[in-house]
């Protein structure tokens, strides 16, 4: 665009001309409709700005003035163009997708990637792929994620994304850690994606993380998060769909966001407490490999203390110890 074909700078909000920009204006137009073009103290951003738009322009019988051009006329012929530009982006954005779609085969085939498993090294990246395999009409996603409950930020950013997967008609299901059902953000989330369809359950044992989109990609972690294999062989899809991922399906727990934890789940949570309690480990690192607040752990180890009929924490100690040796192995 040239300056004549974009906005002052107060664009992006409602008005076109700044404060500034419209005073100087009406000064011009009040004074026979002439300006020097030596701006005044303060002056110079309100005259850039008339001039960019064109209201004010360089009088050619008096060099060294400007002259006020009629809003009327500049506005009629400024928002047919702008109206022209904003139809022309508006084309190629539609067009844009059609009009990659063979580069973006090209791009993601196996054959170019590296073969049936590419490997993609930094989150940043890895997550910009991921997002770019979801975004292309994604019919299924199938997720296992390990560790505590996911950060706030990160389930807000996925919240739209994700209702507008299902909304398209795509089926979703993932795998969370037991201890997510003690933190509120994700049962939020989880109660608002599960009254659209998508389908959630606990597990509270180890397991591995795992994507699977439209069962035509999965993605695994190799050593850490810092690099993942992005895995496009039929085969191994169909195993780590049916052989990993139903499985632990199957062992897992419903999970719809209700603030009520089953029996079950809040058993063998305190029994693994229980066990990191007894090795020694301090609340702040049960609580981290728990993936719960150190909150959740004390209002858990205050209620062990009621079962108990104790008081403190090292009579609690002696009474765990005591029944952890008549255990049944």
């Amino acid at each position: 665009m040239s300056g004549r074909e974009q906005p002052g700078s107060a664009g992006g909000g409602s008005r076109i001309l700044s404060a500034d920009a419209r005073s100087l204006y009406l000064r011009t137009v009040h004074g026979n409709g002439r300006l020097a073009i030596d701006a005044g103290p303060g002056e110079s951003a309100a005259l850039r700005e008339l001039m960019d738009l064109g209201l004010l322009i360089p009088d050619s019988d008096e060099p060294g003035s400007l002259i006020a051009v009629d809003p009327a006329q500049l506005s009629f012929s400024l928002s047919s163009a702008w109206q022209r530009q904003a139809l022309d982006l508006l084309a190629r954005a539609v067009a844009l997708p059609a009009d990659l779609s063979e580069l973006a085969d090209a791009f993601h085939s196996p054959d170019q990637a590296g073969g049936p498993i590419e490997y993609v090294q930094g989150k940043a990246l890895i997550n910009q792929r991921l997002q770019q395999c979801m975004a292309t009409g994604m019919t299924e996603g199938l997720a296992m994620q390990p560790g505590g409950p996911r950060p706030p930020e990160l389930l807000a950013a996925g919240m739209e994304r994700d209702l507008k997967s299902l909304q398209q008609g795509a089926s979703m299901r993932t795998i969370y850690n037991a201890s997510t059902r003690y933190h509120q953000p994700t049962r939020e989330y989880v109660s608002r994606l599960a009254k659209e369809g998508y389908q959630f359950r606990t597990l509270d044992e180890p397991y591995a993380r795992l994507i699977i989109v439209d069962r035509r990609l999965a993605v695994i972690p190799v050593g850490d998060d810092d690099l993942a294999a992005f895995i496009h062989d039929p085969a191994v899809i169909k195993y780590l769909v049916e052989e990993v991922f139903e499985r632990n399906w199957g062992r897992a727990l419903e999970f719809d966001g209700d603030t009520t934890v089953p029996q079950q789940v809040v058993s063998r949570l305190r029994q693994t407490i229980i066990d990191l309690l007894l090795s020694g480990t301090n609340h702040r690192v049960i609580a981290r490999r728990l993936g719960i607040s150190e909150r959740t752990l004390a209002r858990h180890i205050a209620e062990m203390r009621e079962d108990y009929n104790v008081d403190s924490l090292f009579q609690l100690g002696y009474m765990l110890g005591r029944a952890a040796q008549h255990r049944p192995e």
